[in-house]
Parts: C-alpha cells; structure tokens; sequence
C-alpha cells in the first residue's frame, strides 16, 4: 500500500478495511473471531474495536511474516475451547472488504452438505477475473486424481491466463483452463485437524513461509476429504493490495451503499455523484442532488433536502432543512433550517430550529 498505516485499516468510505470482513463474518453467524496481525497490532485493534461486532473478537500479533499458515496457528491458541471436535473454523484474509454474506453461506452449505474436513472457495480458472482473485499467497490451481476428488492446491499460475476467444488452442502447451479451479484462499475446515495438518506442512523453499494451502494435500493423503464451493462473483475476492484496488473497493462499496438508500426511501438525483460513508444514517424522504458527500456519523433526518455541492461531517441535521452548496464539521443543525448558499459550520456550530442563514454565512462554532 506504500504506507506507513497496516492495511486491515486503510479506510473505505469511512470505515477500515477489516471491519467489513468482520460485518460480513457476524451476519453468517461467526461466533468467535481472532484477528492475527503484524508487528503493528495495536494500531489495528484500537481501530476495529472502536467498531467492534457483535460476537467475541481477540488480537494476537505474528511477530515475524512465516505465511499464513503460520498465522492460522497463532489464531488457533487464541480461540476459547469447545468440546465439539467437529467445530469448524473459516480462514478469511482481512483485505477482502467486498466479500458478502452469501458467498460464506454458499462455502458454509457445502462444507456441511459434503461433511468434508476442509472446504475451499473457489472459482473456474477461465473466469475474466479469476488471474486478479487468484494473486495472493494461498491462493492456488485445485487439483484432482483421476476420481476427480480435490487432491492438492498448486501455486501455478500460468494456467489460470484464459485464451483469447480467437486463439486456438494447442492441446501441448499445458496453458488450456477450461475445466480449471482456483482456489481464492478462502476456506472452511474441521477444528480439530487444522493444527496437525498444519504442522505436517511443508514451508515454502523460497521464502521460508508456511501456506495455508498446503493443508489440502496433508488432508487427502491421510484419508480425508476436500471439497470446493465454486462461485461466480469473483470480483468479491479480489484482494485489496495496493491503491488503485483500494479505489477500485471503495467505489463498489459506494455504490451498494447508495443501493441500500435508495431502496429505504432516499431520492439521488446523480448516484454516481453521491458519496456517502457507510456510518451515514438518513431518514426517508431525503432528497441529495448531486456532489453531496457525507462523512462519518452523519445522521440526517426524514424530509432533508442537500446540495447540490454539501459536504457534511459527523453532524446532525434535523426535520426538513434545506441545505446547499454549504460545508460544515461537528455541527448540530435544527428542523427547518434553511442553509446557504455558501455557508460554512465549523466544529461546534449550533443552528436553532426554522433558522434561515443567508448567503455565505459563517458559523462561530465552540471555544
């Protein structure tokens, strides 16, 4: 990311990262969580406990970058005991902040329907977005015996390039995905196998980390099963690993953000010119033109009309007012107001109800 902030909490539209991975785990009904981190830990829980979710959450630093394997087994210390040997744990990368729910439910169904000991999201290999999905370490070709049963993941991407649609395909160059998956490093798999399949991993020769992939082909050889969950929304898994992809996650975030909205009763004029963060509460009947952007924990109420060019942050903003081409930080306005054009609200502003500021007015806000 060429930053000095960790990833996990790099924000979209106002919120870090991790924290949508979490929202996504709490709605399939995740009862306990570890999040592993970097050297930089506490920087990461201070920022996602100050969202946290609703099931128990733990912090648990991997001081040196040994893979994600080796992070798997730092998590597994961490996790309260259970008496259920059959109790399953899902392995999910922070930087996934466009995973849904459905996709986890669809990895969850099939791991209980096959009563396998280790599940893995995958998706075909000819997919246009497979190459993008498939670029992180864990990620891999899923390969089969001549049963078909799931026997290793394989860390070779050439085959997952798809051919031109003109191209002919040369049966001897090895490069043909048709048939293919990936696996997109996502996974469900039995508690009680996770650890000794791990430690019975080999590292990586080059870099010495441990892949948490490797845990497909120690399963298999023991007489285990190993299922895949395919899906077609790859786009969800693509990770977040630089900044265009993270512009690229936050304009999708934006726009089902502004889909939720839209479906409760708010009216944009121009949803591509709407920018509201996800800890953004409107009411119905609001009305935003276009060029608005709310911040923070804005709260709007029902019959507002905003814009075009209003730029709100964390304020409070009551029962139809009207407010455009105006700005305004930690401000608290009233019902029936009526602010702008022009108008600015520094922090601590304050505006009576059926207030009506005028042109270019400018707030005092707090000492």
């Amino acid at each position: 990311m060429q930053s000095a902030r960790p990833k996990p909490i790099h924000l979209l539209c106002g919120r870090a990262m991790a924290s949508y991975v979490l929202d996504t785990l709490d709605a399939v009904g995740i009862q306990q969580a570890v999040v592993v981190t970097g050297p930089n830990g506490g920087r990461v829980s201070k920022r996602l406990l100050e969202e946290p979710p609703d099931f128990q959450i733990r912090f648990v630093e991997q001081k040196r970058n040994l893979g994600n394997g080796d992070a798997a087994l730092i998590g597994l210390n961490s996790f309260d005991d259970v008496d259920d040997d059959d109790d399953d744990v899902v392995f999910v990368p922070a930087d996934l902040p466009l995973l849904q729910a459905k996709t986890v439910n669809h990895l969850l169904a099939v791991h209980r329907a096959t009563d396998a000991a280790c599940t893995l999201l995958t998706a075909a290999a000819d997919h246009p977005l497979a190459a993008a999905a498939a670029d992180r370490v864990g990620a891999g070709q899923v390969t089969r015996d001549r049963f078909g049963r799931v026997r290793a993941v394989v860390n070779d991407y050439d085959v997952f390039v798809p051919r031109e649609p003109s191209a002919a395909a040369d049966p001897g160059d090895g490069v043909d995905s048709e048939g293919l998956e990936i696996a997109l490093g996502v996974l469900c798999v039995r508690r009680s196998l996770l650890a000794p399949a791990l430690r019975r991993c080999q590292p990586d020769e080059a870099t010495g980390h441990l892949p948490m992939s490797g845990i497909v082909e120690v399963l298999t050889e023991s007489g285990h099963s190993c299922e895949t969950a395919v899906i077609e929304e790859v786009g969800d898994l693509i990770p977040v690993d630089d900044r265009v992809q993270l512009a690229d996650a936050e304009a999708e975030l934006r726009r089902r953000t502004n889909r939720h909205w839209l479906s409760r009763g708010v009216t944009m004029v121009d949803p591509e010119r709407t920018y509201l963060d996800a800890t953004v509460e409107l009411g119905t009947d609001v009305t935003i033109f276009p060029g608005t952007i709310l911040q923070g924990k804005t709260v709007i109420g029902n019959g507002c009309e905003l814009g075009p060019d209003v730029h709100l942050d964390r304020c409070q903003v009551g029962e139809n007012t009207r407010i455009a081409q105006s700005s305004a930080s930690l401000a608290a306005i009233g019902a029936n107001c009526v602010v702008g054009p022009y108008a600015a609200l520094p922090p601590g502003s304050t505006l009576a109800d059926g207030t009506n500021t005028g042109a270019f007015y400018a707030g005092s806000g707090s000492d």
